[in-house]
């Protein structure tokens, strides 16, 4: 049965952040739940660093990071990591989420495409091997991949699982 529009407002009023543990404490960190504005639990995720939960109308808790996270780097030389020394461990990640049907969005704070393109962070990782794993992994795994202002990544965050929550309810049957 699909939900009522005020069903699906009520879900999305009860939404609730889900912050992995191993999200460092810090007080970038503590900046950046303030933005959400959002309640938040900080719990295990078995892929990225931020999804959701609701209440649905029967009452049962609706744990989105089955359906959508975000992965989030605090910026490029921290990414050229990920495709470089630590490739393996972050190719894991995205196959056990294509695997299990979620979608990812990588947020990376401070940083832009010319920034990427002209090799303008602290790695050896070439640009061009930079932009090929980044275009990989959107091809291969469905990867979102957004930059951003670290003061805009709360809000960021909020906005994508907000709408990733509200479009899944639309469309429960």
């Amino acid at each position: 049965m699909p939900y009522t529009n005020f069903e699906i407002d009520q879900c999305l009023e009860s939404m609730v952040l889900l912050v992995d543990t191993r999200e460092q404490p810090t007080k970038r960190l503590k900046e950046r739940l303030e933005t959400v504005g959002l309640p938040y639990e900080r719990t295990k995720l078995d892929v990225g660093d931020y999804s959701c939960k609701c209440t649905l109308p029967a009452g049962e808790i609706l744990d989105f990071s089955g359906r959508a996270v975000i992965e989030r780097k605090m910026n490029l030389d921290e990414l050229c990591m990920c495709f470089g020394r630590e490739r393996k461990r972050f190719e894991r990640e995205f196959e056990r989420a294509r695997e299990a049907g979620i979608r990812v969005y990588l947020l990376v704070e401070g940083e832009n495409w010319e920034k990427a393109y002209n090799g303008k962070y602290r790695s050896l990782l070439k640009p061009q091997a930079l932009i090929a794993s980044i275009d990989a992994f959107r091809a291969r795994y469905g990867m979102q991949l957004d930059f951003c202002k670290p003061e805009t990544s709360g809000r960021l965050i909020r906005d994508i699982l907000y709408r990733e929550l509200k479009e899944y309810l639309q469309g429960c049957e």
